[in-house]
C-alpha cells in the first residue's frame, strides 16, 4: 500500500509537556505479538522535520505482552525542528562534505537531504540549519512492515538512494531495521551512522533498575561515569536515579572487538522483567553512552565508505523479552 496518512490525536502529559490534537502522518504496524506505530517523513505535517536525524523509522510506541520499550522521552516544548523532537530506534548519519563546502554552499545529511552551511564553524547537531533540498520520499506501508526510500541527487556532487524496511519479524517478538545505501552522485561517500536508541522501558526512569549489559568487560569515561553510572562486570549500572534536567554521557565505551559478534547489547528494567537485545550485522567503529531521567541511550556506531555507483546493505535486530 503507498503513502498513508492516519490521523493520530496525540495527547501528552508529564515528562514530555503537552501536545494538544496533533495529526501528524502514521502507521501501525504488528505480527500479532508485538505492535508499534510510527511517524513517517512529510516536510509540512510530519511529527519530525529536524536535520540531526534520519526522517524514517521514528516510532513513539511499541508494546510487547503489556510492556511498553519507546515513548516521547523529550520534556521539552514540541517542536517539529526541535533536533529531539524524536523517539525510538532513530539513527543519524554524520555529517557528509561539510568540511570540504564553503561557508553558504551545501552538505549533505542522509535521510534528510542537503543543508546550508551557515559559517566556518563545525558541524554541530543542535545548530538549525536550513534544508535546501530534502529529496524525494516514498513510504509503502504494509500489515507489518514500513518501506522507507530516499532518493537524492544534489548538485554538489552528491547522490543517494536509500532504503529502510522496518518490519517485524512473523511468529517471533523481533524487530529488524533493513537499510542499503546506493551512492548514485560523482564522489564518495563516507560517514558513519549509529542508532541513538531512545529506549523507555516501561516509563522506568534511568536509575538502579536499568541495566546495560555487554558481551565483553566494558570500561568508560565521561559525565556522571564513577559516581552517577559505573562500568562494573560487563554492564553500566546506576547508583542512583538520573534526576529531571540531568545527563550522563560518555564518548567512547571501550572493550568491544572489530567483529560484528560484539554489536551485542541488552537492555533491562529489573523492576518490570522487560528488556530488549540489540544485535548488528557490521563491526562497531565506536560506541557512545548518554541518558537522561527519562530515556537510556546506547548509541552503536558503523563506518559507511560507498564509492560512486556502489551500493551497502547493513541490518539491526531488535529481540524484545518480558519476564
Amino acid at each position: 500500500m503507498k503513502h498513508t496518512f492516519l490521523p493520530l490525536m496525540l495527547l501528552v502529559i508529564g515528562w514530555t509537556g503537552f501536545i494538544a490534537s496533533a495529526d501528524f502522518p502514521t502507521a501501525k504496524i504488528s505480527n500479532g505479538l508485538i505492535e508499534a506505530e510510527l511517524y513517517l517523513p512529510d516536510a509540512q505535517r510530519g511529527y519530525y522535520q529536524g536535520t540531526r536525524f534520519d526522517w524514517s523509522g521514528v516510532m513513539p510506541r511499541l508494546e510487547y505482552k503489556g510492556h511498553s520499550y519507546f515513548g516521547i522521552w523529550n520534556p521539552a516544548p514540541y517542536d517539529p525542528k526541535l533536533h529531539d523532537a524524536i523517539a525510538g530506534p532513530v539513527e543519524e548519519f554524520v555529517a557528509v562534505g561539510m568540511n570540504e563546502a564553503p561557508v553558504g554552499g551545501e552538505f549533505l545529511k542522509i535521510g534528510v537531504g542537503t543543508l546550508i552551511k551557515p559559517d566556518a564553524k563545525p558541524y554541530s547537531f543542535l545548530t538549525p540549519y536550513t534544508l535546501k533540498n530534502g529529496g524525494k520520499w516514498t513510504v509503502k506501508t504494509f500489515k507489518d512492515k514500513v518501506e522507507f526510500t530516499h532518493e537524492l541527487t544534489d548538485a554538489a556532487g552528491y547522490g543517494y538512494l536509500y532504503r529502510k524496511t522496518v518490519k517485524l519479524t512473523k511468529g517471533k517478538a523481533e524487530l529488524v531495521l533493513e537499510h542499503s545505501l546506493k551512492n548514485t552522485g560523482t564522489k564518495p561517500i563516507e560517514t558513519q551512522t549509529y542508532n541513538h536508541n531512545f529506549f523507555m522501558i516501561d516509563n522506568e526512569p534511568t536509575g538502579p533498575n536499568m541495566q546495560t549489559l555487554f558481551p565483553y568487560e566494558i570500561s568508560a569515561e565521561g559525565k556522571g561515569f564513577g559516581t552517577v553510572v559505573k562500568a562494573e562486570n560487563r554492564m553500566l549500572v546506576f547508583t542512583k536515579e538520573v534526576p529531571p534536567g540531568e545527563n550522563v554521557f560518555s564518548s567512547g565505551v571501550k572493550g568491544f572487538d572489530a567483529t560484528p559478534e560484539d554489536y551485542d547489547i541488552l537492555i533491562q528494567n529489573l523492576k518490570t522483567g522487560a528488556s530488549v537485545q540489540i544485535k548488528g550485522d557490521k563491526p562497531l567503529e565506536k560506541l557512545v553512552y548518554w541518558a537522561c531521567h527519562t530515556t537510556s541511550c546506547p548509541e552503536p556506531y558503523i563506518k559507511l565508505s560507498v564509492k560512486p555507483q556502489e551500493e551497502v546493505k547493513w541490518k539491526i535486530n531488535y529481540v524484545f523479552i518480558a519476564r
